[in-house]
């Protein structure tokens, strides 16, 4: 199983490696990333697997959501067939 993290918010230095970091404790995959920065804003999204992930989709978001106010930005996971369906015409 397999989602779509995504984080904007100001630049600063760590914002990978606290997303990442996270994501490797709780037991998932980081298949892909990208990440850019247009002007002063730091956007980023990864694909990852969760299949052996020891949390479910609702509570990575709920400390994503923790994480988002501790380092300013906002962080979101969607499971990747529900980003799928939402980005079909």
């Amino acid at each position: 199983m397999r989602a779509i993290v995504t984080v904007i918010g100001k630049d600063k230095a760590g914002i990978i490696a606290k997303v990442s970091t996270y994501l490797t404790q709780i037991g998932a995959n980081i298949e892909d990333i990208s990440q850019t920065l247009l002007q002063d804003y730091f956007v980023m999204i990864m694909l990852v697997d969760i299949t052996k992930c020891n949390k479910k989709i609702s509570d990575i978001q709920k400390d994503f959501d923790i994480m988002g106010v501790e380092i300013g930005v906002n962080a979101r996971i969607q499971h990747e067939d529900i980003f799928n369906s939402m980005h079909k015409i």
